[in-house]
């Protein structure tokens, strides 16, 4: 999922936080290089999740993209009873901003996943909200480019123009002196059926 367009829209949509939103891949890095004032977010990148495929012929998974909002505030007491009634405030604000929102063509709707504390101390509380959103892997319609191997060879194949089709009767007119029964090999009658382009 880009990160980018989710801090672009929680820019737009959470007043709260004005510009003081950052992206990153991992929350220590993010920590320890952006010191923006608070409160803030930054959004992290968590994980993604696939379901098994669907397909016997092919490779076509649904796949959940999450993704953690990180807000850090200041707070004045190391209990934290002010900062939970922001984050209450908070939370709602985000939640405006994200749940039912596609963050691109390709994807489901955002989902909230839930939230935990990372760090609270006399100057400051970290609390994080985690959202995801679901995309399908593996193309839906033929003229969609290709978004697996299966796919890419599949495309590589030339177009077929036709089949050809050789008949070896059972019965009535298998022959007894070449095969006991069934099949006896030799074939019958040949087809071929010119498929339009």
């Amino acid at each position: 999922m880009r990160l980018n367009v989710i801090v672009a829209h929680l820019r737009a949509y959470c007043p709260t936080f004005s510009t003081r939103i950052a992206a990153g891949i991992d929350w220590d890095a993010v920590a320890s290089s952006s010191k923006l004032q608070h409160p803030s977010a930054y959004v992290i990148a968590s994980d993604d999740q696939a379901e098994p495929n669907d397909l016997q012929t092919g490779v076509r998974q649904v796949i959940s993209d999450g993704f953690d909002v990180v807000v850090v505030l200041d707070t004045s007491d190391e209990r934290g009873q002010e900062a939970a009634q922001d984050l209450h405030e908070l939370r709602a604000e985000i939640w405006r901003a994200l749940v039912g929102w596609k963050p691109d063509s390709e994807y489901d709707a955002i989902t909230y996943g839930g939230g935990a504390l990372i760090f609270i101390n006399r100057a400051r509380v970290i609390y994080r909200y985690s959202f995801s959103a679901e995309f399908q892997l593996g193309r839906s319609r033929d003229g969609d480019p290709a978004e697996t191997w299966h796919e890419r060879e599949l495309d590589g194949l030339p177009p077929l123009e036709g089949i050809d089709m050789r008949y070896d009767f059972i019965d009535p007119l298998r022959d007894p002196n070449a095969a006991p029964g069934g099949p006896d090999g030799r074939v019958e009658l040949e087809t071929r059926e010119d498929l339009n382009p």
